[in-house]
């Protein structure tokens, strides 16, 4: 296998470099958002019972001590409970904004990858072809179907490779776009449930 990837040239090395990041990026994404469905299931109908039955003080303990993003979203609410509507507001807007952010990072670096990959694979065919031709016309007159089509075929290896590895890198970051948009929609519901046991005390 290495030595079959060996003919695509140079460009096969970033090429699989890429493919290694995507993975990394992928895989730790993944664990970070199982560790975090584990941490806040059922977090913010338990800390708005808390408040609604006075005891804000658990309340506070329990959304700050889950360490999730639903967690300390709704304990810097907490902290400003007593304030203006406009700025509890103001607060829970900033807090969900500063998880989601959290929760994006890395996916716009998969984004990239899909998208160079297949254009690091297109150079790769474009240099291969190059020297292809650069064979030929040194061979002259003597063309050999069967260089010519080695030479072809090596250096659309390259394009291949790209492919493969651009079209998986493009269906993970998508996943992981739905998953932080369903996040985010959980951290607005748990934002607006807390603001109506607010304005109901």
């Amino acid at each position: 296998m290495i030595a079959f990837l060996a003919k695509g040239g140079v460009l096969v090395v970033p090429i699989l470099l890429c493919s290694v990041l995507a993975l990394a990026i992928f895989v730790e994404r993944l664990i970070r958002f199982s560790r975090m469905r584990s941490r806040g299931t059922g977090l913010a109908e338990k800390v708005v019972e808390l408040i609604r039955s006075g005891r804000e003080k658990e309340a506070y303990d329990t959304a700050f001590q889950s360490n999730s993003p639903m967690g300390r979203v709704l304990a810097q609410a907490i902290g400003v409970k007593d304030q203006d509507r406009e700025i509890i507001e103001t607060v829970l807007v900033n807090a969900t904004e500063n998880e989601v952010r959290s929760l994006s990072a890395y996916t716009q670096a998969l984004a990239t990858i899909g998208n160079i990959a297949p254009l690091l694979g297109l150079l790769g065919t474009v240099i291969g072809m190059i020297k292809a031709f650069m064979v030929i016309q040194q061979m002259g007159g003597k063309v050999n179907a069967a260089v010519l089509a080695g030479g072809i075929w090596e250096a659309m290896l390259t394009t291949a490779l790209g492919l493969c590895v651009a079209l998986p890198t493009m269906v993970a970051h998508s996943y992981l776009l739905a998953r932080i948009d369903n996040y985010e929609a959980r951290l607005q519901g748990g934002s607006v449930a807390f603001m109506k046991t607010i304005l109901r005390k």
